[in-house]
């Protein structure tokens, strides 16, 4: 049974859409950046490493072959289907108990901006029910300018365009995102709901959580290592 689309996402292009918008074919597509080079050096060296939203394995891939084992969570069967090497769950991240804990838990692709704030504190509850006890979480925030640089594209070397084309409030904090991707032979676009935190905001959510901000991975502060608040 296909899981529903969730309210205020939508995708459009060929292929099969998760229920948060994404187009598979397009993710099979996207080439990785310098994100496992970050994961790598934020944790320790064999570490077991649960993926929350791993999509199509973009990520789970070079970080098998860096010598992790990884744990990859999604909940589009569809996605699942392109990763190959590591265990997979398919679930809702919110609603994942697996019964065991990991060295690190990581939360990518901007998930942490869930739209709605409760599926946000599920989030980061389903990484605390998840996290040893000196292991650590890693997550991926937005950009500081991600809603106010718009719109704006970037043309990749692999010859393809993405484009944030519009942010728009829609009430209570919260902005509809509308991001496009231009192939030579294909379009694919994602609508999805997302609620920009201030650095001040995102540290009061993982308290909340029961985390606090470890240290910051990256210069723009989009890399986040985060442990247990003690």
């Amino acid at each position: 049974m296909r899981a529903k689309t969730r309210d205020g996402y939508q995708g459009t292009g060929p292929g099969a859409i998760t229920p948060d918008g994404c187009a598979v074919e397009l993710y099979a597509r996207l080439p990785i950046g310098e994100e496992p080079e970050i994961i790598a050096a934020a944790v320790p060296t064999g570490a077991h490493i649960l993926e929350l939203g791993s999509g199509v394995g973009r990520m789970t891939h070079p970080l098998l072959e860096r010598g992790f084992t990884v744990t990859a969570v999604d909940e589009s069967p569809e996605m699942l289907e392109r990763v190959h090497g590591a265990r997979t769950r398919c679930s809702p991240i919110e609603d994942l108990d697996l019964g065991e804990r990991f060295d690190v838990v990581m939360l990518a692709s901007f998930l942490v901006h869930a739209g709605d704030a409760e599926v946000r504190r599920g989030l980061l509850r389903t990484c605390v029910r998840h996290l040893a006890d000196d292991g650590c979480v890693l997550i991926q925030r937005e950009g500081e300018d991600y809603h106010t640089r718009v719109p704006r594209e970037r043309v990749d070397p692999g010859g393809f365009t993405i484009r944030i084309a519009s942010s728009r409030p829609v009430g209570d904090g919260v902005h509809a995102v509308r991001a496009e991707y231009e192939f030579p032979d294909a379009a694919w676009t994602q609508t999805f709901l997302a609620r920009p935190l201030s650095r001040e905001q995102f540290e009061e959510a993982l308290g909340e959580a029961g985390l606090r901000v470890d240290r910051y991975l990256t210069e723009d502060r989009m890399w986040v290592r985060a442990v247990r608040a003690q």
